[in-house]
């Protein structure tokens, strides 16, 4: 057993988080306000909420780098006050900017870092050599990071925080300001990362990356969590699926009307322009008797589907504004050296 499985309480079995009323004020203002988060190993959990919401504020709490005002949580067991040395041995923390030194090259830093975190030099050399090739910036190894962009700087940061091999990994908004390529390459490198192993806490205000990587996702605002769920039973809870028919003969477009709703006992929504109808999609076992009512009458469709919710509804439903908010966690984006715990 290594010696962080080792530290930890239960094994790998034990939850990685586990978060009760955190509670941080700067000021006036509670940048987090009583959040609970419990997040299972192995798994990716997304923390989805506007700029200022408490996404980082919680993440720093989380990763011993702020002491929390109110409330209590644990890495793997172990208490982020109390046993902070052990969490730190636990976790590693890749923010939304670099914490890499651009002057050197992607080789350099890298061995810095290992070497600080007790490496010998040639283990050193070797993991970073390891690093850069999991990351595709083998090529670009010697290169300073001055004339990186800024996708490879962000999977540089990435790396770095992986030299240690850590069980639980946070990554804060990692993909702010990547173009969507880079954001997809960063979205695949997130899953290889769970593949093989790690928990990883994720913090967005992208809509579709929660969408796409998330096992459960913790909808914050206002430094509250107000939702939490897997992304299916998030979109559930806004409201029912639609079903979208578009009709081939727009003559055939209120006869087809009175099916779908004579059929699916509900109201339905038609646009004439279109040929489509709309309808709410309770019971999905009835469109099989609704296609076959609408073949029997004669009338051809040319298009059918099955729309969710969207995770922007979902967010719009539960806060009243979109996710692109403008409140800002106010003095938490630059830490006051008393907050900070050694």
């Amino acid at each position: 057993m290594s010696t962080k499985t080792s530290v930890i309480r239960g094994g790998l079995s034990a939850p990685a988080i586990e978060a009760e009323g955190l509670v941080k004020v700067f000021g006036t203002n509670r940048a987090v306000d009583g959040v609970d988060l419990r997040v299972d190993s192995g798994k990716i959990y997304g923390v989805l909420g506007p700029n200022g919401a408490g996404k980082t504020t919680t993440i720093r709490m989380l990763a011993t780098l702020l002491r929390p005002d109110e409330g209590s949580a644990r890495i793997f067991g172990h208490d982020v006050v109390k046993e902070q040395h052990i969490v730190r041995q636990l976790i590693g923390v890749t923010g939304q900017y670099a914490s890499v030194d651009e002057t050197l090259s992607a080789t350099e830093n890298l061995v810095i870092f290992s070497r600080l975190l007790g490496l010998g030099r040639s283990e050193a050399r070797q993991k970073a050599a390891e690093l850069l090739e999991e990351f595709g910036l083998t090529d670009a190894a010697k290169r300073p990071l001055k004339h990186f962009s800024g996708g490879m700087r962000r999977r540089l940061d990435l790396a770095a925080s992986l030299i240690a091999q850590p069980p639980l990994i946070f990554l804060d908004e990692p993909t702010t300001g990547l173009d969507p390529r880079t954001r997809t390459q960063m979205w695949e490198t997130i899953r290889r990362l769970v593949a093989s192993g790690s928990t990883v806490l994720l913090t967005t205000q992208y809509l579709d990356e929660a969408d796409q990587l998330a096992d459960r996702i913790a909808v914050i605002d206002r430094g509250q969590v107000i939702a939490e769920g897997t992304v299916d039973e998030l979109k559930s809870s806004v409201g029912a699926s639609s079903l979208q028919l578009r009709i081939s003969n727009p003559l055939d477009l209120m006869e087809s009307r009175r099916i779908v709703e004579q059929v699916l006992r509900v109201a339905t929504n038609v646009s004439a322009e279109a040929g489509k109808i709309t309808a709410p999609l309770t019971e999905a076992d009835k469109v099989t008797d609704l296609l076959i009512a609408l073949r029997d009458s004669g009338i051809a469709l040319t298009e059918l589907s099955v729309q969710k919710p969207t995770l922007d509804e979902v967010f719009l439903t539960l806060t009243g504004h979109g996710v692109e908010g403008d409140t800002a966690e106010t003095n938490g984006s630059v830490l006051n050296q008393k907050e900070v715990m050694a």
